[in-house]
């Protein structure tokens, strides 16, 4: 459990510690045009790492793949820094993000194999804790070494605690081997991919750097929907298939997927975007915008692990996911109202709730994705909550990024908050006044889309989780009402 919760830390800080240290590594890289690929090319290619981890684990096992995931991740976190152009950096982040798709669903998923379904709560719980504490805490830790060290350590300092999560794991998991006569989808696996990469570049430009008429916006579209009809195709046929669409049939497994791409648009943005409002529009360094978000870490914690507590004791999740979406969402509409003059106290409260709401329904999607799944099929199932989440990071994160880009003109765009600092006292607060609207123009989108999660996972049934090495109970599954 220690190197899954080390790696589970490693692999979640990894998709927001840049968000602090964007402006200084645009500073010395020069790549303004390519910054919001720092956050998308880890979120593409770790969602499309997951489905293939995922089936793979299914058919061979876990533990050797675990262990070539850490691998990987770590290898990548050395090339970020070593990295002496944007291009080379968004590729190492590249690289980086598929071992941590691999580590974020095998964690999961070694954990479902572990323990039973009422314990797996508890587990969830931490689990949840980790990963929360771990997205909101990049940004601190970003901000700390880029502000006192180098923006290189952000990755450097995953080396160690890789090593040290590869020998543990490498000594003491054991695991069944498993042995599959299929073969592996591969045709399903680049067809996933491609669609992904497809709605990634549509996000992104659209809008932006292509009108939403040019033939590449239009061809980006079409590509999409091609690719979806020939991997839903594919995957019908397949022996393997690397995301069996059969798990969809179910609305207790496709109901917290789909929540959970809205979930992840939105806790992804937040944590991207609060950094860029408290350094841009609000003065602060980098180091300090990273300890502002304090109180959201805070929130995530405590809530995750409490609830985590109160599912194990009471067997109940459902509601706990509604409630949770529900105070984030408030809180995002009460971050779209901030500006120039919102208090430390205000904000402060406000990340307060929004962490609350998340750590509450967060660790309890993949809890409920794995109570209702076949243990044959648990790997691919929790690969795929992995792989939405990954959708939301990586074309939510692009949409939203496509919002702000939009409502920013291009000599605001290239300011830096150092740049900014320098500015004469009226161009100073026109600066901030342009950035804060920008960035609150993002949070418009967040608290509706939260919203609309909360509304979506009420239509979930309220299941009770057992004690048994059984997933639930037949009986249960066919009688709960909705």
């Amino acid at each position: 459990m220690g190197s899954l919760i080390l790696t589970m830390f490693l692999a979640a800080i990894d998709q927001t510690v840049v968000a602090t240290a964007m402006p200084t590594i645009v500073g010395e890289l020069h790549g303004l045009d390519s910054v919001s690929w720092l956050v998308t090319a880890f979120a593409l290619t770790s969602a499309i790492a997951t489905p293939l981890y995922g089936k793979l684990s299914d058919m061979y096992g876990r533990k050797n793949l675990y262990l070539s995931a850490i691998v990987v991740f770590v290898a990548g976190s050395a090339l970020c820094g070593l990295a002496q152009s944007m291009g080379q950096l968004v590729a190492f982040r590249a690289l980086q993000g598929i071992g941590a798709g691999g580590l974020m669903v095998l964690n999961m998923t070694i954990v479902g194999d572990l323990v039973t379904p009422r314990e797996r709560a508890r587990f969830q719980g931490i689990f949840g804790a980790v990963f929360t504490l771990a997205t909101v805490a990049g940004p601190i830790l970003g901000g700390y070494l880029t502000e006192h060290v180098s923006w290189r350590w952000i990755f450097y300092i995953n080396l160690p605690l890789g090593a040290i999560a590869l020998a543990v794991a490498f000594a003491v998991l054991k695991l069944p081997k498993r042995v599959s006569p299929h073969r592996i989808d591969w045709s399903g696996a680049v067809l996933i991919s491609g669609l992904l990469t497809c709605l990634t570049l549509l996000a992104s430009w659209g809008g932006t750097v292509h009108a939403w008429s040019s033939p590449v916006i239009l061809a980006l579209g079409a590509g999409s929907v091609l690719l979806a009809v020939l991997f839903v195709l594919v995957e019908r046929a397949a022996a393997e298939p690397v995301l069996p669409l059969r798990i969809f049939r179910d609305g207790t497994f496709t109901i917290p997927v789909a929540a959970v791409v809205l979930l992840a648009t939105a806790m992804l943005g937040a944590a991207t975007f609060l950094p860029m409002f408290l350094q841009l529009a609000g003065g602060a360094s980098a180091a300090d915008s990273g300890l502002l978000l304090l109180p959201l870490m805070g929130g995530m914690a405590v809530s995750s692990t409490l609830v985590g507590q109160l599912v194990h004791r009471f067997g109940r999740y459902k509601w706990f996911m509604v409630i949770g979406a529900a105070l984030a969402g408030i809180a995002g509409l009460l971050f779209a109202t901030m500006d120039l003059g919102t208090s430390g106290l205000a904000s402060g409260a406000y990340m307060v709730l929004f962490g609350t709401g998340l750590g509450m329904v967060l660790p309890n999607v993949m809890l409920a994705v794995q109570t209702t799944t076949p243990a044959a099929d648990m790997g691919a199932a929790t690969s795929a909550v992995t792989f939405a989440r990954g959708i939301g990071g990586a074309v939510g994160v692009a949409v939203l990024g496509g919002v702000f880009s939009g409502r920013l003109a291009a000599g605001q765009a290239a300011l830096t908050p150092e740049a900014i600092q320098a500015l004469p006292g009226a161009a100073r607060h026109a600066a901030q006044l342009a950035f804060s609207d920008a960035i609150t123009g993002v949070f418009v989108w967040v608290g509706p889309i939260l919203l609309a999660a909360a509304v979506l996972m009420a239509f979930l049934k309220d299941l009770r989780l057992s004690h048994a090495p059984e997933l639930v109970a037949a009986s249960e599954r066919e009688s709960t009402p909705v």
